[in-house]
């Protein structure tokens, strides 16, 4: 399969192109840098696997949750090569990326991403024969106010983030429960395998259905939101 790969949820830009077993890749700078560095990059990648956006089956972007800017970037990116192309588009989401690449740790994994604000964006997913449920929908949280599913307590699961250095005291509740920490950021390379199973399934869509997902309204603090989160931080 021919599938191009897009994610730009975090500060991370993470680019894959397959072509049946051959793989290509790309990480540089996101937020918003990305929106300026997506489309050469996009476009070096395919000179490299010396393909054309018209001989690709789908192109796949990472909807979120995550930076807003980023998921707008990634998702009116892949929306406007696929419509030019004539290709559908995956959207996958992007807490889904951290579960996947820690399955061979754990089938259970509570996938937690920054959210600045003193908040983070949570999921929990379990692996089975069918592939990935998923049990708690992407949500926003306090740190400190993770939660299982019921299912999984004293299972065993992984807690995999991208923020246990800024979070290591709030996550340590909810890995108490028997949990076990593994940092993992969203990449492409995992975009890949996932969307390519979601393809399978019959789950492309075409360029104007495909939106990013997003579980917070609110994108800025005001000044004095900022003070007491940072008095928080301190206490």
């Amino acid at each position: 399969m021919k599938l191009l790969a897009i994610d730009c949820s975090t500060e991370r830009m993470s680019l894959a192109l397959s072509d049946n077993d051959q793989r290509w890749q790309h990480e540089g700078v996101g937020g918003a840098k990305a929106s300026a560095a997506l489309i050469p990059a996009i476009m070096g990648l395919l000179d490299e696997a010396k393909l054309s956006l018209k001989e690709l089956d789908a192109i796949a972007f990472g909807r979120g949750p995550g930076a807003f800017t980023g998921l707008r970037t990634a998702c009116a990116v892949a929306q406007g090569l696929a419509l030019g192309a004539a290709l559908p588009v995956v959207a996958i989401d992007t807490l889904l990326l951290l579960g996947e690449a820690v399955r061979a740790h754990s089938p259970r994994v509570l996938c937690v991403l920054d959210a600045r604000m003193a908040q983070v964006y949570v999921a929990a997913y379990e692996h089975g024969p069918d592939g990935w449920r998923c049990l708690q929908a992407p949500s926003l949280s306090q740190p400190e106010a993770l939660v299982l599913p019921k299912a999984w307590q004293e299972q065993g699961f992984v807690l995999a983030s991208n923020a246990h250095a800024i979070y290591q005291e709030a996550f340590a509740l909810c890995l108490a429960q028997g949990g076990v920490a593994i940092e993992a950021w969203p990449q492409a390379l995992v975009l890949l395998d996932l969307a390519a199973q979601a393809y399978a399934r019959g789950e492309a869509v075409s360029p104007a259905e495909a939106l990013p997902l997003y579980v917070r309204d609110k994108v800025a603090l005001t000044s004095a939101e900022r003070l007491a989160a940072n008095v928080s931080r301190s206490a």
